[in-house]
């Protein structure tokens, strides 16, 4: 069984990136992006520890990039790829103790084969060259400035980019500052929509008026209509006063309606009229008022689906889809996620810190950077916040390494589901039985240790971060009752 590599790829182009991406995924091996030498070592530095390097030579940079990269990338396997007249590159990286070099234009089939190589490598051999090192410090004195953003947004609200693509959100929310235009901001539960709008508050023209927020998913339909629009004493049972509306509140300012593929269609229609002309009633009387917003919206609903169901009228859509930003999910920018646990520890409570010094295993960032993230940054912030609350690193690898091994055997067996089995003939069927055979050997080692898997890495002769790949590629997880010791 081959290992799965955890691969750092350091490109500037992102037609590269994706060719990358396109053969480390389907070959089933994690990837982690970086747009350059600088962000490959901030990474490397804040405590990502990849199996394998695969390094375009940063010439670009300056001279001293290459061999402050390689040093920080110490304990990985690295690949140089240079192009025609870099010689020099190849000599010095050949200096520096680097052996695998790819020469541009890459193809497919070059990174096919340099992976071949190494995962065909004795896993002996692997297991020893992934032996775990002492944990590094996980904050460092200060992030560096080229491809990063780190913005303050106020009320402890920061936007972070690392990613090239929200690098790219960034540079079109800069663009959207003197464009008076609704926004629509898709993206899954917890991704970062509502620090998105603060942003392109913070960029507009509006910025010195309000930021109003509406969640539409948290009032029904009668609710959100006063909400939105206000009253007027005596419009219905228990309007005592007068009450002003967030589109009132918002004027000359900016009101995200978060949520708004929840809104019901009757005030989906009202909603329109208001973005048509700026005008709405009270609940109440028959007079009209009229404001100057610029609104944005939210949702976590797939769009497109929602318009082909008629759950979501297409005219509102059209009228809020002058600008779109998809917000990526946490599990496609995983680069960030070493900055995103340094900003949540260093601005978490004084009392929760309590002079701790919180570092995070090499063991449990390969955990972190592994997981899919599924709650996307809000549920990464509360597995750090609860990691420090706990004190307990232990448990916590324990939790994220049985939540990997339960989501592989869903996409399995939901895999199995939807595709028809295919045979392949005769080197299939032995490579399924040897695989089979050595889940069932491992299995049986770990229950006889009673899941230490230090303990059954020594019995199997192999070495524990080996044995960790292992457990990953056969979708090995315990039982309840087989925790009798920390691993």
């Amino acid at each position: 069984m081959k290992p799965i590599l955890l691969v750092l790829c350091v490109f500037r182009y992102a037609e590269t990136r994706s060719l990358l991406s396109e053969v480390l995924e389907n070959a089933g091996h994690k990837l982690v992006n970086a747009s350059g030498c600088e962000q490959a070592r901030a990474l490397l530095e804040n405590g990502l520890e990849p199996d394998f390097v695969i390094l375009e030579s940063c010439r670009a940079a300056g001279s001293s990039d290459l061999p402050d990269t390689l040093q920080s990338a110490s304990r990985s396997t690295v690949c140089v790829v240079y192009g025609p007249g870099e010689e020099r590159v190849r000599k010095q990286a050949e200096r520096l103790g680097v052996s695998l070099f790819l020469e541009r234009p890459l193809t497919g089939r070059d990174i096919s084969n340099m992976l071949d190589q190494l995962c065909n490598a004795d896993s002996a051999e692997f297991g020893e060259r992934l032996e775990p090192i002492p944990a590094p410090q996980l904050i460092c004195p200060a992030l560096p400035a080229t491809g990063l953003v780190l913005e303050e947004l106020g009320d402890g609200r920061y936007f972070l980019a690392a990613a090239s693509t929200m690098l790219k959100i960034y540079r079109q929310v800069k663009l959207l500052a003197n464009v008076d235009a609704p926004v629509l901001i898709l993206g899954e539960s917890g991704t970062g929509k509502e620090v998105i709008a603060h942003l392109i508050h913070k960029h507009s023209r509006r910025s010195q008026h309000s930021f109003v927020n509406v969640n539409c998913a948290a009032l029904p339909a009668d609710l959100l209509e006063s909400e939105l629009f206000g009253y007027r004493q005596g419009a219905f049972t228990g309007a005592i006063k007068d009450k002003s509306g967030k589109f009132e509140q918002a004027n000359h300012g900016t009101l995200l309606l978060d949520e708004i593929g929840e809104m019901s269609a009757q005030m989906q229609a009202k909603l329109l009229h208001v973005l048509q002309d700026g005008q709405f009633t009270r609940l109440g009387p028959r007079e009209s008022s009229k404001v100057n917003v610029r609104v944005l919206a939210a949702t976590n609903l797939p769009i497109e689906s929602a318009l082909v169901g008629k759950t979501f009228r297409e005219d509102l859509y059209y009228r809020l889809n002058v600008f779109t930003i998809n917000v990526p999910p946490l599990r496609d920018r995983r680069e960030e996620i070493p900055y995103l646990i340094e900003e949540t520890i260093r601005r978490s409570p004084e009392p929760l810190r309590n002079g701790y010094d919180f570092n995070f295993p090499s063991r449990l960032m390969d955990a972190v950077l592994l997981y899919d993230w599924r709650g996307n940054v809000r549920e990464l912030r509360n597995f750090v916040t609860r990691t420090m609350t706990m004190r307990d690193p232990d448990t916590a690898i324990r939790e994220l390494e049985t939540k990997i091994g339960a989501g592989d055997r869903v996409a399995e067996e939901e895999e199995s589901q939807s595709l028809p089995i295919e045979k392949t003939g005769m080197r299939s069927v032995v490579r399924d039985m040897k695989d089979r055979a050595e889940a069932l050997m491992i299995k049986d080692a770990l229950e006889v240790s009673g899941w230490n898997r230090r303990h059954a890495a020594k019995y199997l002769n192999i070495s524990y971060r080996g044995l960790l790949y292992k457990i990953q590629q056969h979708r090995l997880a315990p039982n309840a009752s087989s925790w009798s010791r920390p691993a």
